[in-house]
């Protein structure tokens, strides 16, 4: 017994150690292995931001630059030249969905970024600390809520003039998804705070800031994590279809959004113009509620296991 012992000690000591880059390629395989589709929709996502910094090294033409001002250039079909046409004013499609790629991301992780830290904020101390204080938040978020999205967001917009639109867009959308958001959030500090060691760390004599920080808020994280990961789809949409309404990034900004509005007058004779700008926007907003969901499926412990 004791030469199996000895034998079995010395097989761990002579296995080489594993780095942390190891660990992180191995879960990427994992990832790739046991969730197929939210590692496809990953790789759309990074070719997406990469677009969106980066378009000139995908686009075939400038977004502005119309091919001609006689109609022998305009509502062109798709073709070699122009891989998805033309629109009304001869400029090309497929430049002008690659360019549109930076107002989405742009405006959707901006509202991700200001959505998300506010939830957190607000889910962490409303969870945490509780009593009267998480009854007064409770209550102010189900009055926002309670509000009627769309009318909300185009209120503020048309009302904050003296700023510019993609911050209107960002303030207004990111406050109404950080509300639904800190509800989740909420939940999980509750359920984080009847941890042992959280009472272990509070009877050792650890505050509370000091709790919330090292204990329960790196809990939060998966959450948080997920939760933006799907946002970003969400933002992205309600933009879209705020552009469609008119309340968007004003032309010549390239919009998807606003492409298809544009395309509504030409549907019969150029049907290119709302198919590849709609197309777009299902794709992008797809690949982020998959990506989402495998993520999810990944940092939560209780979803591990499922394939």
């Amino acid at each position: 017994m004791a030469t199996q012992a000895g034998a079995i000690l010395e097989d761990y000591s002579v296995r080489p150690e594993v780095t942390r880059g190891q660990r992180y390629w191995r879960a990427l395989a994992g990832f790739v292995r046991y969730k197929p589709m939210g590692a496809i929709c990953g790789a759309i996502v990074i070719i997406l931001v990469v677009m969106a910094i980066f378009p000139g090294l995908f686009a075939t033409h400038s977004p502005q630059d119309r091919a001609g001002i006689t109609n022998e250039f305009r509502l062109q079909s798709p073709s070699g030249e122009h891989w998805f046409g033309t629109d009304n004013l001869g400029r090309d499609l497929y430049s002008r969905i690659v360019y549109g790629a930076r107002t989405s991301i742009v405006i959707g992780f901006g509202i991700v970024v200001l959505s998300q830290g506010v939830a957190l904020l607000i889910g962490l101390l409303s969870g945490y600390v509780g009593g009267w204080f998480d009854t007064i938040f409770q209550r102010i978020i189900d009055v926002g809520i309670a509000l009627p999205g769309l009318i909300f967001i185009i209120l503020v917009v048309v009302s904050l003039q003296q700023i510019p639109v993609t911050p209107r867009i960002i303030l207004s959308l990111g406050a109404l998804i950080a509300l639904s958001s800190s509800r989740v959030i909420r939940g999980s500090a509750i359920a984080a705070k009847q941890n042992v060691y959280v009472e272990a760390a509070r009877v050792l004599g650890a505050n509370d800031v000091r709790i919330m920080a090292r204990h329960v808020l790196p809990n939060l994280m998966a959450v948080v994590i997920v939760s933006a990961s799907i946002q970003v789809g969400r933002a992205i949409l309600i933009e879209a279809s705020l552009s469609f309404l008119g309340y968007g990034v004003p032309p010549p900004t390239p919009s998807w959004g606003w492409m298809v509005n544009e395309a509504r007058e030409f549907l019969a004779r150029a049907p290119h113009m709302a198919i590849f700008p709609g197309l777009a926007i299902f794709v992008v907003v797809y690949s982020f509620n998959m990506f989402g969901d495998a993520l999810r499926d990944v940092l939560d412990p209780r979803m591990r296991g499922t394939r």
